[in-house]
């Protein structure tokens, strides 16, 4: 049985694995499929007032970001709950559960697209979370987005601190990764979903040598990454990341400067110096939009992908910034 605290709303059909200290619970939000992947206290009840949780990029895997949320928690001398939630459909069920509860209901809200994920990131705070616990929201690439959406939509939300992890909140088809993704994500997606399908059949262990080799020239490798990326490569997982990718493209165009500017005072955006994604003149932009805002550019050479190799040296740096706004 699922130990997510649900206010008296629970869920049916959760599994719950525990494995080195942690919980991952696989629960139905919006009717698709999620993953929560939990770090220190696993309960939410009146002696926890803060909660830490880390929005992902895309892929929305929780299992990449393993080593941060470990070091995170740490950081704080495992006080308080910190929590990932994968983005809808983007993580393998066990084979109890369905990539979908109710396949109608799924795709009348369109979950796995843009909109659909930050409703789902939505309905996961106002089903699982306590109205009176207090949030320290950590988005990395299009999680970022999510947050700044998440704020917009539900200005009642006790957001303490949002950390924006290499951001991709504007004018993404526009970057320098965007336009070599935007015709394959855009108008080939279909063609790519033929590879994923016959990846998806491969056993195992081939999946496993396979990522291994994909990944085995990116340097010292967080261990984390191989079985994440291995259950991504289910077929459905990696095909609604694809279709997300897509909408990011199209969607993702000018900044928000009015929720920025509303909540300017919580949010500190961390940029890559040499970022595909997001290119150092939109960081130079929003510095100049925004000359007092909290806009820091990276002198420690992290990759937009960061949880592969980095995931320690970034969770330690986010708890150093924000501990004079977290009360230990």
């Amino acid at each position: 049985m699922d130990d997510i605290h649900t206010g008296g709303d629970g869920m049916e059909n959760t599994v719950t694995d525990i494995k080195d200290g942690d919980q991952t619970s696989f629960i139905y939000c919006c009717g698709a499929i999620t993953e929560v992947l939990k770090c220190g206290p696993s309960h939410l009840h009146n002696g926890h007032k803060l909660l830490f949780l880390v929005i992902p990029g895309n892929p929305g895997v929780v299992g990449f970001y393993r080593t941060f949320l470990q070091t995170l928690c740490s950081m704080f001398g495992n006080r308080h709950p910190v929590w990932a939630v994968s983005h809808a459909g983007h993580c393998e069920p066990p084979a109890s559960m369905d990539m979908v509860e109710d396949a109608s209901s799924a795709a009348d809200g369109d979950v796995f697209g843009l909109n659909g994920q930050v409703e789902h990131k939505l309905t996961f705070l106002r089903t699982f979370v306590p109205k009176e616990v207090n949030l320290v929201l950590v988005g990395h690439s299009i999680g970022c987005y999510i947050i700044l959406e998440t704020m917009k939509r539900d200005p009642s939300l006790k957001v303490l601190k949002a950390v924006m992890l290499f951001p991709t909140i504007e004018r993404m088809a526009l970057t320098p990764q965007g336009k070599v993704m935007t015709p394959v994500l855009c108008h080939m997606r279909y063609m790519a979903y033929l590879p994923i399908f016959l990846l998806s059949l491969l056993p195992q262990g081939l999946k496993r040598g396979l990522v291994q080799l994909l990944l085995g020239g990116l340097g010292s490798l967080d261990s984390c990454v191989v079985p994440a990326a291995v259950g991504l490569l289910s077929g459905d997982c990696a095909a609604n990341a694809v279709y997300m990718g897509g909408q990011e493209m199209k969607k993702v165009l000018e900044r928000d400067n009015l929720t920025i500017k509303k909540n300017l005072e919580k949010l500190l955006f961390y940029y890559g110096a040499a970022d595909p994604w997001c290119p150092v003149r939109y960081y130079d932009d929003i510095k100049m939009a925004f000359p007092t805002g909290d806009f820091r550019l990276c002198e420690n050479g992290f990759r937009h992908a960061f949880v592969l190799d980095a995931g320690r040296e970034v969770a330690e740096m986010v708890a150093e910034w924000i501990k004079s706004d977290v009360r230990t």
